[in-house]
């Protein structure tokens, strides 16, 4: 993971850029949020350790804010070099806490997600929680059990909600938020990822929220739904559900984020009619 980075005390040059104090990447490294957090990792003393939202990153969620610094955690007795690319939280490590990825030293996924819960909005929580379920990295029992060892440190309230929502079938950022959207706004809660079957147990499609009852699915169709061979295959898919009694309701980015309202409205006059 820290492959193509050097720090060298003197390292000067044209094929070089410099990212932090001491720290180096060639110029034809491409920086994403891993390598900040792999430049970081090479100046963290040693009570230190990639936390938070970067710790999630590398344990397999995505990014909830676009290059955001890195999130670091360290003991409360200790000090740190404050850095614009940084983002240090001061808080209590035990020693099971901090685990090693790639050569980085990395707060545990149930440490992680123990934080996030916490700290983070509960959307955002939820989020990188359901990424890290998702990914096979986190098990959410292990958070549940954390929380319930340490029920006296701040905002175990707020981490026991956001638990009691996540549900690592969420395939993707804006799915998660289009179900909580809905939970939100009183909707019944879905099946996500649910499997619609003939009547010879046949797949017909798999579908992101599923109201089996009600025959009803939800869609979020992202950027990639775009393109040209996505857009036949969609068609073809929402055929066949249709065929098999299925409604079929879509939404992108603005449903979610501009029209909440209109699209929780839209989910539950859908569900009341087919009830």
């Amino acid at each position: 993971m820290t492959s193509g980075l050097l720090s060298p005390k003197m390292l000067r040059g044209h094929a070089w850029q410099r990212l932090l104090p001491d720290v180096y990447a060639h110029r034809d490294l491409p920086v994403d949020h891993q390598v900040w957090c792999s430049a970081v990792s090479l100046i963290l003393p040693r009570h230190a350790a990639i936390g938070g939202p970067s710790a999630a990153h590398l344990w397999g969620a995505g990014l909830v804010r676009s290059e955001p610094p890195v999130s670091v955690v360290t003991s409360r007795d200790k000090w740190m070099h404050k850095h614009p690319r940084l983002r240090i939280h001061h808080t209590t490590l035990a020693p099971g806490d901090l685990t090693e990825l790639g050569g980085i030293a990395v707060t545990t996924p149930e440490r992680t997600a123990f934080d996030l819960g916490r700290r983070l909005s509960r959307t955002d929580g939820v989020v990188l929680i359901d990424a890290m379920i998702h990914a096979g990295r986190l098990d959410a029992n292990a958070v549940i059990d954390l929380a319930r060892q340490r029920a006296w440190w701040p905002r175990i309230g707020h981490l026991r909600n956001v638990m009691s929502l996540t549900d690592g079938r969420a395939e993707s950022p804006m799915e998660t938020r289009l179900r909580l959207l809905l939970h939100d706004g009183g909707v019944p809660r879905p099946e996500p990822q649910f499997e619609v079957r003939d009547d010879r147990g046949l797949l017909v499609a798999r579908v992101d929220l599923g109201w089996p009852a009600a025959r009803l699915a939800v869609e979020y169709e992202g950027d990639h739904h775009r393109d040209q061979s996505q857009f036949r295959r969609d068609i073809t898919r929402t055929h066949n559900l249709q065929r098999h009694g299925w409604t079929v309701m879509r939404f992108g980015a603005d449903d979610v984020l501009r029209c909440p309202h209109d699209t929780v409205l839209a989910v539950a006059t859908e569900l009341a009619r087919r009830r």
